[in-house]
């Protein structure tokens, strides 16, 4: 069993900036990729960032510049700092992980979500 924690989210003007972090715990024999992803009111869930073990990163168009995903892979915690927050950025946010068991079997776990807020 894997057990993620979110936290960092809140409330904040535009413009300003908020740090999630994602740790993961459980029996894990490692982590592959690490992302996370938003979901808006009546909206699908979409990527936003996303980084594998060898710390390539991916991001969403939208938050090219302004986001950036990183890791620590001794404490197998992810974290996405976001700079220039914009009212569209506002959403829930789930860390998304990838998880290899003992077996050899890789297994995706999702965060509980944590809500990111930006007023205007």
């Amino acid at each position: 069993q894997v057990q993620l924690v979110e936290s960092g989210g809140g409330l904040v003007q535009a413009g300003g900036s908020l740090r999630l972090s994602c740790a993961a715990s459980g029996t894990i024999r490692s982590i592959n990729a690490m992302a996370w992803y938003r979901q808006a009111p009546g909206k699908q869930r979409v990527l936003v960032a996303a980084i594998t073990h060898g710390i390539v990163t991916n991001y969403a168009d939208s938050v090219k510049g302004r986001f950036a995903i990183s890791r620590d892979n001794a404490e197998n915690t992810v974290y996405l700092q976001m700079n220039s927050l914009k009212p569209e950025d506002t959403a829930l946010y789930y860390c998304n992980v990838r998880v290899v068991s003992f077996s050899y079997i890789e297994y995706t776990y999702w965060g509980q979500g944590t809500q990111v807020t930006v007023s205007s």
